[in-house]
Order: C-alpha cells, then structure tokens, then sequence
C-alpha cells in the first residue's frame, strides 16, 4: 500500500507562472505607455492614473473584506485594471470620474459576478463605456493647454486632413493612453516576448479592421488614411492589452480567430458608420458578451464521440 500512487484531480499540468506575475508584466508593459501620457499631459495625467488604480485596488479590498472572503489585491489584476481605466480616460476629466469608474469596474462589473476568472467582460472597459453613456461631454472633452483641436480620429472623420507622424510619436489629442503607438508597441513586444499574450488575437483584430477600412472607409486601401486609423483611438491599446484578457476571451484556437474577426468588424462599423469617431471599447465589451457562444461553437470535440452521437442517442 506504501507503493500506491496518490492520485489528484485535474488538472494535473503545472505551470511557473502565477496571477500576480503575468499581471505584474502586464503592469510592467503599460509603463511606458502611461509614462509617455504623463509626459504628453503633465500632472493631471498622473494623478488620474493614481486616482483610477487606487479607487480599484481600495474597492477590491473594502468589497472583500465586508463579504468575508479571501483578499486578492495582491494578485495585482486590481491594478491592472485602474491602471487600463485612467489610460483609457481623457486627462481633462474631473478627478471624481476615475474613482468612480474604477468603483463601477471593480464592484459592478467583476466582484458581483464571483471575482477575477468570473467577471464577464473587461472590468477597465466595462468602467469606461458606463462612464462615457453616463458623461458622454465630459469624456469627450480633450481640450488642454497643449491640444485645442479635435482628436485625430474626428478629424478624418470630418475629412480633415491629419499628421500619421504625430499620431505615430504622440503629439496628438486624446485619452491619456491612446496617443503613442511607438509606447503601446514597446509594451505589447514586452508581452509577445514573455508569452504573456500570442498574436491570434491582436493580428486578426488589426488586419480584419484594415480590410475593412479599405472596403468601407471610402478611401480604398489608401494607406496614409488606413494608417491615420490604426494609429489613431484605442485600437492598439484594445488589441494588445484588453481584447488579449485571459478571463474574457475565447481559449480554442478556432474561437480566438473568430474573436478577432468580430473586433475587427464592429471597430470598423462603429468608426466608418457610427456617430462617433472611436469604437474599440463597444467593440471589446459586445465581443466579450459573445465569448460563451464562440466557444460553444468552437470547442474541439472529446476523443471518440461522433457529431451526430446527440441525434443517434435520440432515435434509438
């Protein structure tokens, strides 16, 4: 009997990495994003970003703690979370909105639906699209002392002509996060290079907006214009760092791909038809509520079982 084998239930396959670490590498990788917004905005910029993490991370805790259950804030998704949600913020907005945002991200959208792995759909997102139905002219407003004109993105919707190269560096208007795409891809290389994320998402997300850019933007395939889009809004910062969110994205291959392809297809609609000139936070919250059904769809089937095994059970 001393020779028996113990035997534990699944899953058996073990793994170095922890919740605390991948998210400390994601924290990691927005640095220089966050870092160039506070350049690009100054002071305000920064103490909204502390602003929206601490609000998260206090929420977290007081939640946790008033329901008697065991305290997470040291798994560091919290952060990630304030951290997403003041990047996706303009640095013009009043200090009482990150707080509140990240009190609806974290309460609202993840704890009362069971916690971190439980939440159904991206708690940063969440946050935002409830603030910006709730307050859409003060989250529209991206007037500062540096940027008096309209973002990039309302600019070519308007068809005025705008600089792909400040959009490139930074020099542009916008939410704090969104403006540099040289920062978010120095990020997201962090992540590809860690494992953290794979590139099925984030690549058909981007290439299935382009083609559809260049069929109904109007423009053909003009890359100045398709470029002045890829740069332009969230699209980067939702492609690497929240359509790629483990808890609300498909896990099967084929349901991954399909994933991207709905991100693809609602940014562009919401860009080229919508009234407004952004949609990459619409876009990701409706692609997370149609995760269950993509992998209902989408998952492989068990070793042995055939595809009509359902209706041959019936008829027998």
């Amino acid at each position: 009997m001393s020779d028996m084998r113990r035997v534990s239930s699944n899953p058996h396959v073990r793994a170095k990495e922890t919740t605390s670490n991948i998210m400390m590498w994601v924290v990691i990788a927005l640095l220089p994003t966050a870092g160039f917004g506070i350049y690009n905005f100054g002071v305000d910029a920064l103490i909204i970003l502390l602003l929206s993490v601490a609000s998260c991370v206090l929420s977290e805790f007081i939640y946790e703690k008033a329901m008697h259950k065991p305290i997470t804030v040291g798994d560091f998704s919290a952060v990630v979370t304030g951290l997403l949600l003041g990047l996706n913020l303009p640095s013009t907005v009043p200090f009482w909105i990150p707080i509140l945002g990240g009190i609806f991200a974290i309460i609202m959208v993840k704890q009362l639906f069971g916690g971190l792995g439980q939440n159904f759909m991206n708690p940063a997102l969440g946050g935002r699209c409830f603030l910006v139905i709730s307050f859409p002219a003060i989250m529209t407003n991206f007037i500062t002392d540096a940027y008096t004109g309209a973002t990039p993105l309302a600019n070519l919707k308007n068809g005025v002509e705008v600089n792909v190269m400040d959009m490139l560096i930074g020099r542009t208007a916008g939410t704090i996060g969104e403006t540099s795409m040289i920062c978010i891809a120095i990020g997201a290389m962090i992540l590809f290079a860690l494992g953290i994320i794979d590139y099925v998402i984030p690549f058909t997300y981007i290439i299935s907006f382009v083609i559809f850019v260049g069929l109904f933007g109007g423009h053909g395939f003009n890359w100045t214009y398709i470029s002045a889009h890829l740069a332009g809004g969230g699209l980067m910062l939702g492609a690497f760092f929240m359509a790629t969110d483990y808890v609300t994205c498909p896990i099967t291959p084929r349901g991954r791909f399909i994933y991207g392809l709905i991100l693809g297809l609602l940014t562009g609609i919401f860009r080229i038809f919508g009234a407004n000139a952004e949609g990459v936070s619409f876009a990701i919250v409706i692609a997370n509520l149609l995760v269950p059904l993509i992998e209902k769809y989408t998952i492989p089937r068990a070793f042995g079982i055939k595809r009509n095994a359902k209706k041959e059970a019936k008829k027998a």
